[in-house]
């Protein structure tokens, strides 16, 4: 079954990204449900456990096909907001009824502004996201805004991933408010790391 999850952590390039998920998108819920993704509810709950209030919009950023949505509307987020690279994904988040809301966003296109809270769930990464995000992300929330998001181990395996977290707090950009690991795709033995920042 894992026919993409073998291939998306050597894309490099956001055509390659673009053109793998978009292949990818039929397939998607079934692949990842099949190696037990357990990120997005691991998020859910950190944004929720660090105060995101759940009667606020909260962007679903990078949301694919919905499965982060889900997550997010099943820890008592009212008002869920996604975008993301893939038109194909996002075809099938908007069939779930999940979202207020449904963008396409370009490959560098800063996020939204006006949330006070942004989860990327399995977004910043090896074959998906580049680490740019990350500081795109930190600069659309308001002081006191959250962000929600995850590196997952191959990520994590690289120096700039590992540092990057660090680096926002000793500028002072943001405080970390939680971190754990946990499982990812524990099916084929990954792991993530969960984060919450504040922005200052």
């Amino acid at each position: 079954m894992a026919k993409f999850l073998s291939k998306v952590y050597g894309a490099r390039t956001s055509a390659e990204v673009r053109r793998l998920y978009a292949d990818w998108a039929g397939s998607y819920d079934a692949e990842i449900g099949e190696a037990g993704y357990a990120t997005p509810a691991r998020v859910a709950a950190a944004l929720r456990a660090a105060g995101a209030d759940p009667a606020l919009p909260v962007l679903d950023f990078g949301c694919g096909t919905g499965v982060s949505g889900a997550a997010l509307r099943a820890a008592g987020f009212a008002a869920v907001d996604g975008v993301d690279l893939t038109p194909e994904m996002l075809a099938l988040a908007e069939g779930k009824g999940l979202y207020r809301r449904l963008a396409v966003i370009g490959p560098d296109e800063a996020p939204p502004e006006g949330y006070a809270t942004i989860a990327a769930i399995g977004v910043i990464g090896p074959g998906a996201a580049p680490l740019a995000v990350l500081d795109r992300l930190v600069a659309a929330l308001p002081d006191g805004g959250l962000l929600g998001f995850s590196f997952n181990d191959h990520a994590l395996a690289e120096p700039g991933y590992a540092a990057a977290v660090p680096a926002l707090a000793r500028a002072g950009t943001v405080r970390l408010v939680s971190q754990g690991r946990g499982d990812h795709l524990p099916g084929i033995g990954v792991n993530s790391t969960i984060f919450v920042l504040e922005k200052r």
